[in-house]
């Protein structure tokens, strides 16, 4: 059995890399995404956030909404409204144009929330979402908590 990651070995700051691993998002019934080439930002307490290329995201499904964020480590984000099929999901993913020095890998990627989605995968596996509206983490067999976003996890 492969060893499990445990988000309290992640770093604070969070740091980027590479994934070959196989991601895949699916909305209203179609593959709405689908890469070998995302990044992934490991944070302390959190499961990873898978950062799609946006060349690897079906044409015509994110529409930027009004809504935006600031994180201190990336920098501002933009959300998008995504849609596939008969779905329309409000904010459901997002992007940072102009990401803060050390995450530049992420620029012209976008990350969807798992939670928002009728299917997220990592080389096949389903992905659990992260708990709490905010957080976007995707969690997989392999990773292991306690995860920020958790019943009384709000102090942490």
């Amino acid at each position: 059995m492969p060893q499990k990651e445990s988000v309290w070995s992640y770093p604070r700051p969070p740091r980027v890399e590479e994934s070959s691993r196989t991601i895949r998002v699916v909305l209203g019934g179609q593959v709405i995404a689908e890469t070998t080439g995302a990044e992934r930002v490991l944070e302390t307490s959190h499961p990873p956030v898978y950062y799609i290329p946006l060349e690897d995201v079906r044409p015509g499904v994110l529409t930027e909404s009004d809504r935006s964020s600031f994180c201190e480590f990336k920098g501002a984000a933009r959300y998008y409204t995504v849609r596939s099929g008969d779905r329309v999901e409000e904010n459901a993913a997002w992007s940072y144009r102009h990401p803060s020095p050390g995450f530049e890998s992420i620029a012209n990627h976008v990350a969807f929330y798992p939670g928002r989605m009728d299917e997220c995968s990592v080389n096949g596996e389903v992905a659990r979402p992260q708990a709490g509206e905010f957080y976007g983490g995707w969690i997989t067999q392999d990773i292991e908590g306690p995860f920020k976003g958790e019943p009384a996890t709000s102090g942490w």
